[in-house]
């Protein structure tokens, strides 16, 4: 079977889940369109990342992230061309699109070819994240627009599934998961170091990083916290507080390093998908301590692997509640790591959606594995 990936975000999260849908399937052949976010990660580290032999790349010249109409319009003819000429070949047995824009672009796309057998996942729903009333409102109409053109929505989480259905657009669930590998305990937790505090990822708006600012303001003149932003982004200038160190991009095991070396990992988010950052920490016996929002409270089970929070002050509540009892922080770590593999395994989870793409019409047979 071939699947067809439309990817625009080529990076950070989406590409994870790419990476471990290729993976899941190993016998099966995958071909990824896609776009590039070069401030955030270089398409050929990208692929470097993917080691299976299963995987082809298309480059999708025309996709960018920004609504522009006269772009969009040559990111969806460039999108129809490729997608047509591997139909024609015979190399098309799904499409599966990740993200909004793909999202979009995709369903339109495939309407006009006939290809029904098409799957979206939004990894974080688009209309959750308007700044305004009218323009949260513009994002429900896309979204309810896009539906009537056919294809499944394959939601990431529970929380997400509920905003789907509350907008009136039936979709299913397949919960994200991450890879478990056999690693000892991490040690104890520190206890003559810095209380350190951790997130990962994009610095940008869905992330909230002007909350995560203030949480680390409060604790400028006391100087047994740190917090450390693994990452990078548009909004790193909002980052301000001294106790701040934002590292830039680093290699994927550099961040799972000072993720293991910290007491707890915060995310502000505004909203999620289901954050990798967040199943990454959960692998590494971290407790977590997450804003309440759609995404982040799929994860928590509140104080026994970490807390949700509303509010800024209940935040730092929660942290100095962790700092003044930090013997409890092993024991929510522990957790952490059961609940991760009992409910986010990616070889349970994602397995399902094979079951989804065999199951779907138009089935047809592999032809020879080449694009000329």
């Amino acid at each position: 079977m071939i699947i067809v990936h439309v990817v625009e975000p080529f990076a950070a999260g989406v590409a994870v889940f790419v990476k471990y849908l290729t993976e899941t399937m190993p016998d099966d052949h995958h071909i990824i369109i896609h776009g590039e976010r070069r401030q955030v990660m270089p398409e050929d580290k990208v692929k470097k990342t993917f080691s299976n032999p299963n995987v082809r790349f298309i480059k999708w010249r025309s996709a960018q992230r920004s609504v522009n109409l006269y772009k969009d319009f040559l990111a969806l003819k460039e999108l129809y061309n490729i997608l047509k000429r591997l139909k024609n070949k015979g190399l098309l047995n799904s499409v599966h699109l990740h993200s909004s824009k793909s999202g979009l672009l995709g369903r339109i796309a495939c309407k006009m070819l006939g290809i029904r057998n098409v799957f979206y996942t939004p990894n974080g729903a688009p209309f959750l994240s308007g700044k305004t009333f009218l323009s949260r409102y513009f994002y429900r109409q896309v979204e309810k627009f896009a539906s009537r053109l056919g294809g499944k929505v394959v939601c990431c989480s529970p929380s997400e599934l509920n905003a789907y259905q509350q907008l009136g657009i039936n979709a299913t669930c397949i919960s994200n998961g991450i890879k478990l590998e056999n690693k000892t305990k991490p040690d104890g937790i520190r206890k003559n170091e810095k209380f350190r505090i951790i997130t990962t990822g994009r610095i940008i708006a869905q992330k909230n990083p002007v909350l995560f600012n203030s949480i680390a303001t409060y604790f400028n003149e006391f100087d047994q916290f740190e917090f450390i932003w693994a990452g990078d982004g548009e909004d790193r200038q909002i980052l301000t507080a001294k106790n701040i160190l934002v590292t830039g991009w680093l290699h994927q095991n550099e961040i799972k390093r000072l993720v293991s070396d910290s007491n707890i990992y915060l995310s502000t988010a505004l909203y999620e998908g289901l954050s990798f950052g967040v199943l990454e920490a959960l692998t590494l016996n971290k407790p977590v301590l997450l804003s309440h929002c759609v995404g982040n409270i799929d994860v928590v089970k509140n104080g026994i692997n970490g807390d949700l929070f509303k509010t800024q002050t209940e935040a730092i509540v929660k942290i100095i509640q962790y700092h003044n009892n930090r013997d409890m922080l092993n024991v929510m770590g522990d957790f952490s790591k059961s609940i991760c593999e009992t409910e986010f395994n990616v070889k349970n989870n994602f397995s399902i959606y094979r079951q989804l793409y065999a199951n779907s019409v138009d089935i047809l047979p592999v032809r020879k594995w080449a694009f000329a």
